[in-house]
């Protein structure tokens, strides 16, 4: 089964902790494994690598770490601030994800 995480694939987020403290960046992946998430931008790492197909050259390339879900929190759409999620039913019946501050569904 699943975890049911706050985030998902696509979210604006901004990070509340950490390296990258205020930094705001889009989701590119949640690895709910570990409970992280890859965010465009946030917790930048130098990586070696060797020559290969990719990069010819190789030498040093920056790329984005994993960070842990604790440590973002989604941003409402409509205000632009970091805000909390809840859950509740829509006319349909289906769970969907809105935000605490402004009550605001969330796509």
């Amino acid at each position: 089964m699943q975890k049911k995480l706050h985030i998902k694939k696509g979210d604006t987020v901004f990070v509340n902790t950490g390296t990258s403290k205020g930094k705001q960046g889009r989701v590119l992946e949640v690895i709910t494994k570990t409970d992280r998430a890859i965010v465009e931008g946030v917790n930048m790492m130098k990586k070696h690598t060797k020559p290969n197909a990719e990069s010819p050259q190789g030498g040093i390339i920056e790329k984005e770490a994993p960070v842990h879900i604790s440590n973002l929190m989604l941003v409402d759409p409509k205000t632009g601030e970091a805000t909390r999620i809840g859950r509740r039913l829509d006319d349909n019946g289906k769970l969907v994800r809105f935000s605490k501050k402004s009550g605001e569904e969330i796509k």
